[in-house]
């Protein structure tokens, strides 16, 4: 028969100020955190938005200027230009990507679990983005590249990939797309782990097949997942950059000149740092909007497994 021992006083007080060392000991974890975030992202941040209404050249003390760079920024084609020129390369790279990451997701859940091949889809996302921006750049030049030569052996003309206005953004989203492939699907992979077998064999039971189990069991149930995926690869994908600045520097004519190169052509190549500021503000707000809405439209927050 089990007997109850009576709490002692130590153990009584242990207790009573458990709750107490524990959040100092939290707080001691997440102080390190806590300085980085403040000191690297709250600082530069409050600082970007009062430089966005300030003239401010590096040289000279920041000027205000009320909303001139903004009211610049309403009159400038150029800024306008590279917004859409964004939003296309956002949603080629977020379609495609997101697509082929969700097929090899469920592929490697359904066909095989092996860690080596897990290690193989994740290969290229080790690959630094200027070192595959500078590879693809030789395999994709219109003279010398072996993609031309190998297009050119099986009768097709050449292509000028990052050289054409037509191309130069098809080619950067796919470049991109490859390179984080695997991660997206790693990160989909994980969300599947969650879904458990026997909603599968129930589908089984009742006659489903795997594509109407895939539509009616896996993606209502991966909703949350896609949806924390859809935020951040749509966040990044606004931020490209350093793939256009290796292969094109917005060229040619502006065809690839994303918002992010631009506001650094301002920045760092004419010195106006009030107007980037402001750009980078602009862009800010965009950012919160579209994730705002992603959040609401996939109800990000609830789950269907519940």
């Amino acid at each position: 028969m089990a007997s109850t021992t009576p709490p002692t006083a130590a153990t009584a007080r242990r207790t009573r100020g458990g709750a107490r060392d524990d959040t100092r000991l939290a707080l001691l974890f997440i102080l390190p955190a806590l300085i980085g975030f403040l000191v690297f992202m709250v600082w530069p941040t409050l600082r970007g938005i009062y430089l966005s209404f300030t003239k401010f050249n590096l040289l000279t003390p920041p000027q205000f200027n009320g909303l001139d760079n903004y009211i610049r920024m309403v009159q400038d084609p150029v800024f306008w230009n590279a917004m859409k020129v964004t939003l296309y390369y956002v949603i080629l790279n977020i379609g495609i990507q997101t697509v082929l990451a969700l097929v090899i997701a469920v592929m490697m859940q359904r066909l095989t679990q092996k860690t080596w091949l897990r290690g193989i889809v994740l290969t290229p996302y080790l690959v630094s983005n200027v070192v595959a921006a500078m590879v693809f750049l030789w395999i994709l030049d219109y003279q010398l590249g072996i993609g031309n030569k190998l297009l050119g052996a099986i009768g097709i003309d050449q292509v000028a990939f990052l050289s054409s206005d037509t191309w130069v953004i098809p080619t950067i989203a796919l470049i991109n797309v490859w390179r984080h492939l695997g991660y997206t699907a790693l990160l989909i992979f994980a969300g599947l782990q969650t879904i458990p077998n026997t909603v599968y064999e129930a589908g089984k039971i009742d006659g489903a097949s795997e594509i109407r189990m895939f539509r009616h069991l896996t993606v209502p149930l991966l909703r949350p997942i896609l949806s924390l995926v859809l935020i951040i690869t749509v966040i990044g994908s606004f931020q490209v950059f350093d793939t256009v600045a290796v292969t094109t520097r917005g060229g040619p004519v502006d065809s690839s000149r994303v918002l992010q190169f631009y506001i650094y052509d301002v920045a760092f190549g004419r010195f106006q740092f009030g107007y980037a500021s402001a750009m980078s503000v602009a862009l800010l707000i965009v950012l919160m909007a579209i994730t705002f809405i992603q959040y609401r439209l996939t109800r990000a927050d609830s789950s269907d497994l519940a």
